[in-house]
């Protein structure tokens, strides 16, 4: 009995490294919010990474959350960092890494806890019409062997997270005034 035991317990183990071995490492995520502003409207609200204390879940997720800026808002170079005693929020940091004015912008992230990362996400507005505009979030990540086994549970949660943000920004900017 112990035998067959053994055996059942090597084999769930040999099928759970089989599947990190075959299963993606690399992982893309978007996520997209239609808000009733123009496109110049909603850019310049989203290129500067402070206003995302309002509308993040994840930095909102703490109140006690210690938020750290570096440099000039809404340029390439420019940092916000994030400590919270919240595993969910950990530390880390993003930078702005491009910028295409009036369009979107880049930012590499750089996870310190609850595990050690670096991923990179950009946003982008397209105007739909003079009053219209579509908000494209797209994070790029990569998860090493074993974890990427944890993959698909990841990308379902940082997905429903990326349209909680879209959803906060939406309402941030259609039914508040502009900053």
């Amino acid at each position: 009995m112990g035998m067959y035991i053994l055996f059942g317990v090597l084999g769930v183990l040999i099928f759970f490294v089989v599947m990190a071995l075959v299963m993606k490492k690399q992982y893309v995520i978007s996520s997209e919010v239609i808000i009733k502003r123009s496109q110049a409207d909603v850019f310049n609200y989203i290129i500067h990474l402070k206003n995302q204390e309002i509308y993040s879940k994840w930095v909102m997720m703490d109140p006690n959350v210690k938020l750290t800026y570096t440099g000039i808002d809404g340029t390439v170079g420019f940092k916000a960092a994030w400590s919270s005693a919240m595993r969910d929020v950990g530390v880390g940091e993003q930078e702005i890494t491009k910028i295409i004015p009036g369009q979107g912008y880049y930012v590499e992230l750089r996870f310190e806890k609850p595990f050690k990362a670096i991923n990179y996400a950009n946003t982008m507005v397209t105007a739909i019409s003079e009053n219209e505009s579509k908000v494209v979030t797209t994070f790029n990540a990569k998860t090493p062997f074993p974890m990427n086994l944890m993959v698909p549970m990841i990308t379902k949660m940082l997905k429903k997270d990326m349209e909680t943000n879209g959803a906060n920004l939406k309402k941030n900017l259609e039914m508040n005034s502009m900053a």
